[in-house]
């Protein structure tokens, strides 16, 4: 990871500490009909998103009203990522098996956004999300489209070039944290590295009981 890379990111990790810190404390003064969650911060008040549309693997358009109806994780990655992300979608793979009885029509779900669509076509972002488990949600977008979405959601990426100076020879660099979307599609809470499959699958499973 480049050295600004590197900088911004901890910038905007910090700065997501520090208000989710706030938010924990105004929310633990508050009554609330959301369950207790173990691997995850949520928010006090959810966070409406600004219009977005992605590309999804099939073609067709992600908006907010796809997303409407389930608890979704967020993870944002490249399909070239050596480490965070595959290792990511593994453990949410495993935390989608934990969940796999849960009734389809309400089912928390998975999406993994790609942050590098000069290499990574929409159809080649399912294809890879897919591997880890087949009812993942893919997408991408141009850049400047992707930005904005992951700007909405308090995450960051940027392209790194690689040591050989080469153009195609480069990485991205990107928040490796989780976003968590209520089922109206609102931005909800967070899920910081390292994962806890376990308590992930649990806490989903009890917001998708308790919050229709």
């Amino acid at each position: 990871m480049s050295k600004r890379a590197l900088v911004l990111l901890v910038i905007a990790t910090l700065a997501a500490g520090l208000g989710l810190w706030a938010s924990q404390r105004h929310f633990a003064g508050r009554g609330s009909s959301v369950p207790a969650v173990r691997s995850m911060t949520l928010l006090p008040e959810p966070r409406s998103l600004p219009a977005f549309a992605l590309q999804q693997s099939d073609g067709t358009p992600l908006t907010a009203d796809e997303l409407k109806g389930h608890w979704t994780l967020v993870f944002l990655g490249f399909t070239h990522c050596p480490d965070v992300c595959p290792t990511t979608l593994a453990q949410l793979a495993g935390a989608q098996k934990q969940w796999a009885s849960l009734p389809a029509a309400t089912r928390p779900r998975v999406l993994f956004v790609s942050a590098d669509p000069e290499r990574d076509s929409a159809e080649l972002t399912g294809t890879y999300a897919h591997g880890f488990h087949p009812d993942t949600l893919a997408a991408t977008a141009p850049v400047p489209q992707l930005e904005a979405f992951a700007r909405s959601l308090s995450l960051v990426f940027m392209k790194a070039p690689g040591p050989s100076g080469d153009p195609g020879d480069y990485s991205i660099d990107h928040s490796a944290g989780l976003v968590v979307l209520d089922p109206q599609a609102r931005m909800a809470g967070v899920a910081q590295q390292p994962l806890d499959v376990t308590s992930i699958a649990a806490d989903m499973a009890s917001l998708t009981k308790a919050v229709r």
